[in-house]
């Protein structure tokens, strides 16, 4: 199929074409970007006001297949995706059975590319059974499709194993997705430890829970010259951590999670289940860090951390509720949102797009001549509710489920398919 997208406004962060532009798609990929395109046999999708951009990355996501299909599977886990936006998420390894050998992650591959709406990239497991303890055999994984490691919902507890798992992945170029956080201090914690967890009677989780485990990661890939990637950095110190980190380390990369940067611990006054995440919502001191910090470079990209949940889970009281809210079809209003705190357009186009693909070192995330033909097509200013009814994904766990959001994805085209399309 030929597509042509016609007079969009292209923000292509970096180093690609920006400004008013046509662009011709054929056999999944962009074979022409210019003022004016005249393919008469073309599909055309009109753009006149919109925005056109790289299909969304995201590396940090849970697609819960296989094991926890009541909660999402890769067929609906990525259709959300492609609402929001994504043409390529990568899909973290704590399923059950974990990510952690050549068969499970040829598994979502094989099941990626039959019932997928767009690429999945599997993250496999750093340990056997994400246990902390055993090495995982990476390179079979890499073998199979794995883009990173990471045991992500546990914390790598044991400095030799994390020693040994930023060694080893140098043999493969390929970075390790560090959870930094101390399972010992947040142990039972449900909520940010402070005022308001004191007030609500819940356990907290300290701020140093995840600092002193930041610190000891950027350590070991100091050690190492291992890859290391700081997955959903939450407060004003990590954030430091990081900054001062780069300084001299070329080897450390990191990420926010967009509910982290729009939501503070007052988001779950009244025990709402819905914004229970891990790790936990902060301040409204960590949220301007983590400004600061995408706005610097400190942090490389934004992701969703999409996590579903059942009802059912969720309304078991706040204490006994899973962590974790979705995020695939809320991730660009939210992301828009920022710049109200400072973010251009194009900083926040950049860190959904080319910054996850650069952490990942994945030919994705920019709109060229040549390349793979995933765009999306935007309404920056297109009002929406997003109402419980229309939610594709499988669980509806979100605190934004009823809001008015900003800015709409039109049409999604992923290697050249157009994979969602919303009503006008």
């Amino acid at each position: 199929m030929e597509i042509l997208i016609e007079s969009g406004r292209l923000v292509n962060p970096p180093g690609g074409k920006e400004g008013m532009f046509d662009i011709l798609i054929e056999d999944g990929v962009v074979v022409k970007i210019a003022k004016h395109i005249r393919r008469p046999a073309a599909k055309k999708i009109a753009a006149k006001g919109c925005l056109v951009l790289p299909g969304l990355v995201d590396c940090h996501c849970h697609l819960r297949e296989p094991g926890r299909e009541d909660e999402e599977t890769i067929a609906t886990g990525t259709r959300a995706a492609v609402r929001g936006g994504f043409t390529t998420i990568c899909c973290m390894a704590n399923t059950e059975p974990p990510l952690d050998g050549k068969v499970p992650i040829r598994f979502i591959r094989d099941r990626a590319e039959k019932e997928g709406a767009c690429e999945v990239l599997p993250i496999g497991a750093v340990t056997v059974g994400r246990q902390g303890a055993v090495i995982a055999p990476y390179g079979e994984m890499v073998e199979e499709g794995a883009v990173a490691f990471s045991d992500d919902g546990c914390c790598v507890m044991d400095s030799l194993v994390m020693r040994r798992a930023l060694e080893y992945t140098r043999l493969f170029g390929k970075p390790v997705i560090s959870h930094a956080e101390d399972q010992v201090l947040a142990k039972n914690g449900v909520m940010n430890e402070g005022f308001l967890s004191l007030r609500l009677g819940l356990s907290g989780i300290p701020r140093q829970a995840e600092e002193i485990m930041v610190a000891r990661d950027i350590s070991l890939a100091v050690l190492t010259g291992g890859r290391l990637h700081c997955a959903h950095l939450t407060t004003a110190e990590a954030v430091e951590l990081v900054r001062r980190a780069k300084r001299s380390v070329k080897t450390v990369t990191a990420e926010a999670a967009i509910h982290h940067c729009v939501l503070t611990e007052e988001a779950v006054r009244g025990y709402n289940a819905m914004a229970k995440v891990s790790p936990p919502l902060r301040t409204e001191k960590d949220i301007e860090a983590l400004c600061r910090g995408l706005k610097d470079g400190t942090i490389d990209c934004l992701v969703t951390d999409h996590a579903p949940h059942t009802d059912e889970e969720k309304e078991t009281g706040f204490e006994h509720a899973p962590f974790g809210m979705i995020g695939f079809e809320t991730a660009l209003p939210l992301a828009f949102s920022l710049r109200k705190r400072g973010l251009t357009l194009r900083e926040i186009v950049g860190m959904l797009t080319s910054g996850p693909a650069r952490v990942l070192g994945i030919g994705r995330g920019i709109v060229v001549e040549g390349g793979r033909a995933d765009v999306v097509i935007v309404d920056p200013d297109r009002q929406w509710t997003y109402a419980r009814e229309t939610v594709i994904s499988k669980s509806k766990n979100s605190p934004f489920i009823g809001k008015t959001l900003t800015g709409m994805v039109l049409v999604t085209i992923a290697a050249g398919k157009i994979v969602y399309t919303a009503d006008r």
